[in-house]
C-alpha cells in the first residue's frame, strides 16, 4: 500500500526533476519538460500548476515552436523564477577551491577556482574562499548586500552534531566547524556538507542522475566517498557519514589509510594510488588527464588498472546495491569519466550483486564533471535559503 507520505515524497522528487531541468536547459514547453524527465504530460501540468503557485517557476510571455514542426499554436514556456538576491557555492577540495556566484534560480554569474594545499592549511583556505566568494560579487556586479548565503562543501565527513570534520584525513581543520569560520568571514549564513553528497545532490537536479530517486553518487578523484540519495532525499545517517565507502576494508594487512586504518578501499583505488602503479612503465609523467587520455586511446596498460580499480569499486557497490536497490550509480570525480573503470564497476556489480538489483542499476559518468560539486553548494544555498525565507 503506497502511503500519502511515500506519495509527497515522489512528487517532490519529480518536482526537483523539473526545476533541475528548467535550471539545465533554460525556459521550456511542458511537453518539453515531458520529453525531458520522462513524466506523463498529465503529471508535468499537475507538478508545473503546483510550481506556479509556490513561486518556483514562472510562465514567460515567450512561445516556443509548434509541436513536431507543425504551424499550429506554439507552446506557452515556463522558467525558474528568479527571486532577489544570489548565493555563492564553495567547493573546498584536497588541492583546491573552486567558488561559483548564482542568482537563485541557478544561473552562474561568476566562477573562479585556485590551486591551494586545502588538507593542512584550513585558515588560509577558508580566507582565500572568503576573498574568492567577493571578488566572484564583484565580477557579477552585485553588491554584497544581495549576498543572502552560501553552501559549502569540504572532502571529508562533517560531524553533524558537532559540524566539525571527522577524522584526522585534513590535520590543518581539526579545531574548525567549516560553516561557522566561512560564516564569520562572509557575515551570512553558511550550509556545509561532504563532496560527495553535494555531488549527488548536483548529478540529482540537473545531471546523470535527474528524474531518478534512489542514486548512490560515486567520487573518484584523489579519495573515494559515496552520496546516497533515497526517495530523491539525501542520505547522511545518523552521526553525517554515510557513504564512506572509501574506508571499507580490503585487506587487514593493506597500506596504512589517512583515516588511520588499514588496507582500506581507497589506499587500493584513489587517484594517487593509480598513478604510482602505472607510473614505472612511462617515461613521461602521469597526470590523472593524461591518464584519461592513454585510457581513451586505448592503452592497455592503463586499461588493465583503471579495470581492476572499477572492479574493487563494484564490488563495494555491490552490497550498497543489494541493501539499497538504487536505479543509478553516477561516477562522479576526476576519474568518473574513464569507460574502463565504469567497465571495472559495472562487471562487479553484474557478479556480486543480486541479480535482480544488478539489473535495475545503471552504472553512468557523471554529466556536470568537476563541477558537481561547486554546483551542488550552489543547490544547498538555493534550497537553504528558500527555506529559511518560507518558499519551500
Amino acid at each position: 500500500m503506497v502511503t500519502v507520505g511515500a506519495l509527497e515524497r515522489l512528487r517532490e522528487t519529480h518536482r526537483r526533476a523539473i526545476t533541475g531541468l528548467l535550471a539545465s536547459e533554460g525556459p521550456m514547453s511542458r511537453a518539453d519538460l515531458a520529453r525531458g524527465t520522462g513524466l506523463s504530460r498529465t503529471t508535468i501540468s499537475s507538478l508545473v500548476g503546483d510550481l506556479i503557485g509556490t513561486g518556483h517557476i514562472v510562465e514567460t510571455a515567450d512561445r516556443g515552436r509548434p509541436h513536431k514542426g507543425g504551424s499550429g499554436r506554439p507552446p506557452h514556456l515556463v522558467a525558474l523564477s528568479t527571486p532577489h538576491g544570489v548565493v555563492a557555492g564553495v567547493d573546498i577540495g584536497h588541492g583546491h577551491i573552486r567558488v561559483a556566484v548564482a542568482d537563485r534560480a541557478g544561473l552562474v554569474l561568476a566562477e573562479e577556482s585556485a590551486s591551494l594545499d586545502v588538507d593542512t592549511h584550513g585558515t588560509d583556505a577558508l580566507d582565500r574562499a572568503a576573498r574568492m566568494v567577493r571578488g566572484g560579487l564583484a565580477t557579477a556586479g552585485v553588491d554584497r548586500t544581495e549576498l543572502l548565503g552560501a553552501g559549502m562543501c569540504v572532502p571529508a565527513p562533517l560531524d553533524r552534531r558537532s559540524a566539525r570534520i571527522r577524522t584526522g584525513i585534513m590535520p590543518g581543520w581539526r579545531h574548525l566547524s567549516p560553516a561557522d569560520e566561512l560564516r564569520r568571514r562572509l557575515d551570512v549564513a553558511v550550509f556545509a556538507d561532504n563532496d560527495a553528497n553535494l555531488g549527488a545532490l548536483a548529478e540529482l537536479g540537473g545531471g546523470a542522475a535527474r528524474g531518478a530517486a534512489d542514486v548512490v553518487y560515486v567520487k573518484l578523484a584523489s579519495g573515494l566517498g559515496a552520496g546516497i540519495v533515497l526517495g530523491g532525499r539525501l542520505h547522511r545517517g545518523t552521526s553525517g557519514i554515510a557513504g564512506e565507502i572509501g574506508h571499507v576494508q580490503v585487506g587487514e594487512d593493506g597500506l596504512v589509510c589517512r583515516c588511520g586504518n588499514r588496507g582500506c578501499l581507497e589506499t587500493v583505488v584513489a587517484a594517487p594510488r593509480l598513478l604510482a602503479l602505472l607510473q614505472p612503465a612511462y617515461d613521461e609523467e602521469l597526470s590523472v588527464d593524461s591518464v584519461l587520455e592513454l585510457d581513451a586511446a586505448d592503452d592497455a596498460g592503463v586499461r588493465r588498472v583503471l579495470d581492476d580499480a572499477g572492479r574493487a569499486v563494484g564490488r563495494a557497490l555491490a552490497d550498497l546495491c543489494n541493501g539499497l536497490n538504487p536505479e543509478a550509480v553516477v561516477l562522479g570525480g576526476s576519474l568518473g569519466r574513464s569507460a574502463s573503470l565504469a567497465a571495472g564497476v559495472r562487471s562487479a556489480i553484474d557478479r556480486y550483486a543480486q541479480p535482480d538489483a544488478a539489473g535495475a542499476v545503471r552504472v553512468v559518468p557523471g554529466e556536470l564533471g568537476d563541477r558537481a560539486e561547486v554546483v551542488g553548494a550552489v543547490s544547498l544555498a538555493i534550497a537553504r535559503v528558500a527555506v529559511g525565507q518560507g518558499v519551500g
